[in-house]
């Protein structure tokens, strides 16, 4: 199996890690076991410690992830990441840099992300209490052309993976399951996404 990169971008609290996770596990379930995360705030602990939160000091995180995601991916390893990653100037330039690379947008609406951060940064920013806060005073650039977009707020954690999962197959990264409990429409549907912004 050749490796490849699933990225997960969106605003703080859309649910990116919890996703990144699941699908861990989902690829464990089926025998993919190479599978490495890198959660935008473990690599700001470790690899990216002593950096800001300025766009010159966000780019440097996000090559810094992109880079190894891309050394993990010519190695046969899956790469997940998980960070805000929110301009789209720096995700494209990661793109360009990883061969097998899976685009996740996750969305949902402000008030919903406020509701789940137990941190109480969204209310926070939200007053002006916090500044340069990802989606009030800083922007996020959402992606125009992701290979999967999923809505947290409508969907359960397994809907949002298997949606990342059916194109993982489409794109013929994985090998499809043989329990296929996608319905053929729901699988063709996929695939149009796909075939109209060019990945297949």
């Amino acid at each position: 199996m050749k490796g490849f990169t699933v990225w997960f971008t969106g605003l703080p609290c859309s649910g990116k890690s919890t996703l990144a996770l699941r699908l861990r596990e989902v690829l464990n379930e089926r025998g993919i076991t190479k599978v490495e995360i890198l959660d935008g705030d473990v690599v700001r602990t470790n690899l990216s410690k002593g950096l800001g939160f300025s766009k010159e000091d966000r780019d440097i995180n996000i090559r810094r992830i992109g880079f190894v995601c891309g050394l993990l991916s010519r190695n046969e390893a899956v790469a997940i990441a998980a960070a805000i990653s929110p301009y789209s100037a720096i995700r494209a330039e990661v793109r360009a840099m990883i061969d097998n690379f899976v685009e996740v947008y996750v969305k949902a609406p402000i008030e919903v992300l406020a509701e789940r951060d137990v941190k109480g940064m969204w209310k926070k920013a939200l007053a002006g209490e916090i500044k340069n806060f990802t989606g009030v005073d800083d922007p996020y650039e959402a992606p125009e052309k992701p290979e999967v977009i999923v809505e947290t707020d409508n969907e359960t954690i397994d809907e949002s993976v298997g949606k990342i999962i059916k194109t993982l197959e489409a794109l013929e990264y994985i090998p499809p399951a043989e329990d296929d409990s996608y319905s053929a429409e729901e699988e063709e549907k996929i695939k149009e996404r796909l075939k109209s912004l060019g990945y297949i």
